[in-house]
């Protein structure tokens, strides 16, 4: 990032710019960690394919040919998480937006019930939660593998709701809470507290951990 000073005399931000940036960007240690590379390592990848005239998708592209055969898993999961990592680095989004503008939060609760048992207690809650029951429009959709069983319902505003059922070692399985297509991040900020009460409630009844 280059700055205009006096005269029209350019030149480099302070050291300190970089480092509030990272402080504030809270995907980057998952970044490194998962992909062990620095994320000084990272940004002279993104100069190098010239990232920043690139948009989200061909970014995403190159940074999965980057990390494919390296044993970085899930791979797409990771690719999706460097690059929005680097767009919110660089100011193109912030936390929260997704690359179509829109906005998306997310809950996670540990939980003593297994897989199966927790998706079955949940779709028992939404149906009668005021706030759950009032927010979706239509009939959910409820779907699995052996992986993760997952909850969909649409909501009147044009946003969707997921909730996952994701198993955890010992048999247990983790609530994951996700409202995805928020217009802006006051939406999102309102919708993170709904759905954390929304999960406090559900773990009341006898999910908690």
């Amino acid at each position: 990032m280059t700055l205009w000073g006096d005269a029209g005399v350019t030149r480099e931000p302070p050291v300190k710019v970089k480092v509030a940036a990272m402080t504030a960007n809270s995907r980057i240690k998952p970044v490194e960690r998962a992909t062990k590379r620095s994320w000084d390592e990272w940004l002279a990848f993104m100069d190098g394919i010239g990232a920043r005239d690139l948009d989200h998708k061909q970014i995403a592209l190159k940074v999965y040919y980057e990390l494919e055969g390296a044993g970085v898993e899930p791979l797409g999961w990771w690719t999706q998480a460097v690059t929005v990592a680097y767009e919110q680095f660089i100011g193109r989004r912030i936390p929260g937006q997704r690359p179509d503008g829109t906005f998306q939060m997310s809950v996670s609760k540990a939980t003593k019930l297994g897989m199966r048992e927790l998706m079955d207690a949940w779709t028992l809650f939404a149906r009668e939660d005021a706030f759950v029951s009032a927010l979706i429009v239509g009939d959910p959709k409820v779907s699995g593998t052996d992986r993760r069983i997952t909850w969909r319902a649409k909501v009147a505003d044009g946003s969707s709701v997921v909730v996952t059922s994701e198993p955890k070692p010992h048999g247990t399985a983790s609530i994951v809470a996700t409202q995805i297509g928020l217009p802006g991040p006051a939406e999102n900020d309102e919708a993170r507290a709904n759905w954390t009460a929304a999960v406090q409630r559900f773990l009341v009844r006898g999910a908690s951990a």
